[in-house]
C-alpha cells in the first residue's frame, strides 16, 4: 500500500498539468480576436478621417486658360491665367524668351507683369522698361486669354438666357470681341479691339497706345476720334488725326487686322 502512493501522486500531477494547459488554450482565443479586432479597426478609422479633407471644392470653382503663344524678336511668350469668382487670381508666363541676356530680362519683367495683371484685372498694364518686346508679347498673349474667357462667359450667358428671351439670346450670341495685332510705331505699340454685333462694329477701343511725355497728349487727342470714326465708317478707311500721324497709322493697321479676324 505504501508503494502505490507515489504513483497516484504522479497521475494526479499529470492530470492537473493537462487540465491547466487545456484551460489556458481555451482562454487564449477569447482574448486574441478582440485585440486583433481593435487593432484592425484603428487604421480603417484613421483612413476614413483622412479621405474627407482631400478633393476640396476650392479648386472646383477656378478656371485656367492659356493665351495664344506670341512670337517676339527674342522668343515666344505665352500667358496662363487662373480665374475664380470672375476675377484673375493668378497670372504666369508658361513661355518666355531665354538664353543670354534674355534670361535676365525675363527674370526682371515677368514677375512684374504677372503682378500687374492681377492688380489691373485686364491687359491694360505697363510695359517693363528694358524688356519692351517681352512686355508686348506678354500683353498680346494675355489679351487672347482674356478674350477666350470672355467668349466662354458670353456663350454660357447666352445659353442660360435662351429660355427666357430668344431675341436677346440670339443678339448676345452674335456679338463678339476681336483684338487686332499689335502695330509697332515710332512712339510705341498700338493695338485695337472691336466689338461686332449683327455684322456691325458697335464699339472700338485702343487697348494699347503710345504713352509718356508728349505721347500722352497725342494719344488722348487722337484715340477717341479714331474710335468714333471706326464705328461711323464701319471699316479701317478712316482719316488720320492731325498731329498724331504715327498713332493713327498704327491704329488703322491694328484695326484692319481685327476686321480681318472678324471676317471683314
Amino acid at each position: 500500500m505504501r508503494k502505490s502512493h507515489p504513483i497516484r501522486r504522479v497521475v494526479l500531477a499529470t492530470a492537473a498539468t493537462v487540465s491547466g494547459v487545456v484551460l489556458l488554450l481555451s482562454l487564449k482565443p477569447s482574448s486574441d480576436p478582440a485585440s486583433a479586432s481593435a487593432a484592425g479597426a484603428a487604421p480603417s478609422a484613421a483612413a476614413a478621417g483622412q479621405e474627407s479633407p482631400q478633393g476640396g471644392t476650392g479648386a472646383a470653382g477656378s478656371t485656367t486658360v492659356d493665351g495664344d503663344a506670341t512670337q517676339t524678336q527674342y522668343g515666344v511668350v505665352q500667358v496662363r491665367l487662373t480665374v475664380a469668382g470672375g476675377k484673375i487670381t493668378q497670372a504666369q508666363a508658361i513661355q518666355a524668351p531665354k538664353g543670354g541676356t534674355s534670361d535676365q530680362k525675363t527674370a526682371l519683367s515677368v514677375p512684374q507683369l504677372n503682378k500687374e495683371t492681377v492688380a489691373a484685372q485686364s491687359a491694360n498694364i505697363d510695359s517693363v522698361s528694358g524688356a519692351t518686346y517681352t512686355s508686348t508679347g506678354y500683353k498680346q498673349s494675355l489679351q487672347s486669354a482674356l478674350d477666350k474667357l470672355k467668349a466662354a462667359s458670353a456663350s454660357s450667358s447666352a445659353g442660360s438666357s435662351a429660355g427666357s428671351s430668344s431675341s436677346s439670346g440670339s443678339a448676345q450670341a452674335q456679338a463678339k470681341t476681336v483684338t487686332g495685332q499689335v502695330a509697332q510705331t515710332q512712339y510705341g505699340p498700338v493695338q485695337v479691339r472691336i466689338t461686332v454685333s449683327g455684322g456691325k462694329i458697335t464699339k472700338a477701343e485702343a487697348v494699347q497706345a503710345p504713352k509718356g511725355g508728349t505721347s500722352d497728349q497725342k494719344t488722348a487727342l487722337s484715340v477717341p476720334k479714331l474710335n468714333k470714326e471706326t464705328v461711323a465708317a464701319q471699316s479701317a478707311n478712316i482719316d488720320s488725326v492731325s498731329g498724331a500721324t504715327y498713332t493713327s497709322t498704327g491704329y488703322k493697321q491694328s484695326l484692319q487686322s481685327a476686321l480681318d479676324q472678324a471676317g471683314g
